[in-house]
């Protein structure tokens, strides 16, 4: 499965709220888009100082807002 489609699964597991299914996917993922996802799944998860590293890491500001994020990475990959 390429890096596009794993990130696209990511996603859509991240859509239902399973968080721990698209970490599975994204933590291998060292991509910029990758590490954004990343940082998605640590927000729903709670772990904002997690996601603080990891949208450092994806050279994007921080946001709580998984949903407006979601989308933003979907956009980004269509």
């Amino acid at each position: 499965m390429g890096k596009r489609k794993s990130l696209q699964t990511a996603l859509a597991h991240l859509d239902k709220g399973d968080w721990e299914s698209a970490h599975k996917i994204v933590q291998s993922d060292e991509s910029p888009a990758g590490c954004w996802v990343h940082a998605i799944v640590h927000v729903m998860e709670g772990d904002l100082a997690n996601a603080r590293y990891w949208y450092g890491r994806a050279e994007r500001a921080f946001s709580e807002d998984a949903g407006k994020e979601i989308a933003a990475v979907k956009n980004t990959l269509s």
